[in-house]
């Protein structure tokens, strides 16, 4: 009866405290029962390793300028590797398809004056019962159509790259442009000049590739064993080249060729020394608040919803809570508070617990 009174106590306080009493126990005793201790290893599937990782461009800050009308390029402004900033001319392009649009517009744009004099004109004699109602919709259905056909021609032009500004002083009298300026779409690095001057392009044809290159992203590849440990906001750092910034997204797409980890992060520190394209080595730091070390399996014991590590004192064993990460094969990767440099029971955790619990006892 007092063998289960025991038990049941040493139950109730390994559930309710799992930082108990130490267990005594010589190294005599240790040698007998089969106890073998280990020094506990830091995990370093992620802390201390390097991953590869390439460089690319975050989407929403890559443009590419593509000829709006097919024509002639009699004008290159700018040439990979420099600067442009956005609304700046880069090159310039001449196309008889241009004309077209612009004097459809202009006899929509006439069209469409005619059209609101005549409504003008028979809203007044409406009201003054000259025309009947019937001439008055006709009017109106008719300017309705011109303004349409007009907004039409406009929308046209702007698709061709012409700016408001432009089709503003675009007039009759005014006369008609054979050329267009193309401008930079966004503030950035040409990365690629794609045609020459003088070259003869289609419509859609890509001429310029402008990027923002700050921030970067680094796509990198890492043990999917690691999932457990990474979550987004972990800095991640490039040694060799200086560079730093933090994971932005977790991926849970596996590589199928090497079963490996899609993480992303966003470098914002040293950004200027990588180039789109590089493949360069990451290093993932864990949350410092985390200790990740690992641990032979046999090396736990469990009551209930616990885990914990038997580790070596000068009389015996002091039991510690740990929480546990991932269990891989024979190796379990555990959450608690260790320097490092302790040394663990092994084997024989049934005979270390079942002293702890006081079975052994009278």
């Amino acid at each position: 009866m007092n063998y289960f009174l025991i038990l049941i106590t040493g139950a109730l306080l390994l559930s309710s405290n799992a930082q108990a009493a130490d267990v005594v126990m010589s190294l005599a005793q240790q040698r007998s029962l089969g106890v073998v201790v280990a020094p506990i290893g830091k995990n370093t599937l992620l802390s201390s390793r390097r991953f590869p990782a390439e460089i690319v461009i975050p989407v929403g800050q890559e443009r590419i300028v593509s000829a709006p009308q097919s024509g002639l390029i009699d004008q290159l402004q700018v040439a990979a590797g420099q600067t442009v900033k956005q609304g700046q001319v880069i090159a310039h392009l001449i196309s008889p398809d241009l004309l077209s649009l612009q004097r459809d517009y202009l006899q929509a744009l006439t069209q469409e004056k005619l059209a609101a004099k005549a409504l003008t004109r028979d809203t007044e004699l409406l009201q003054h019962g000259v025309i009947a109602q019937r001439r008055y919709f006709e009017a109106e259905s008719a300017h309705d159509e011109a303004s349409a056909n007009l907004a039409q021609r406009k929308q046209a032009l702007k698709l061709a790259g012409v700016s408001d500004g432009a089709i503003a002083k675009l007039t009759p009298s005014a006369g008609m442009a054979s050329g267009l300026s193309l401008v930079a779409p966004i503030s950035g690095q040409v990365l690629e000049q794609m045609v020459t001057t003088g070259q003869r392009v289609d419509m859609a044809t890509p001429l310029y590739r402008i990027a923002k290159l700050s921030p970067l992203w680094l796509e990198i590849h890492a043990p999917l064993e690691g999932l457990p440990f990474v979550k987004e906001g972990m800095q991640v750092q490039i040694p060799k080249l200086h560079a730093s910034g933090r994971l932005i997204a977790v991926i849970r797409s596996v590589n199928k060729a090497d079963q490996t980890l899609h993480l992303r992060a966003e470098v914002t520190n040293g950004a200027e020394k990588l180039s789109p394209g590089q493949f360069v080595e990451a290093e993932i730091k864990l949350d410092g608040q985390a200790q990740y070390f690992s641990v032979p399996k046999s090396a736990l014991a469990r009551q209930g919803n616990n885990a914990l590590i038997f580790v070596q004192t000068k009389t015996g064993f002091k039991p510690t809570k740990v929480t546990v990460i991932s269990e891989q094969g024979d190796e379990t990767v555990i959450d608690a508070p260790f320097a490092g440099g302790e040394n663990i029971a092994v084997t024989g955790i049934s005979a270390i617990k079942g002293t702890w619990l006081g079975l052994g006892g009278e």
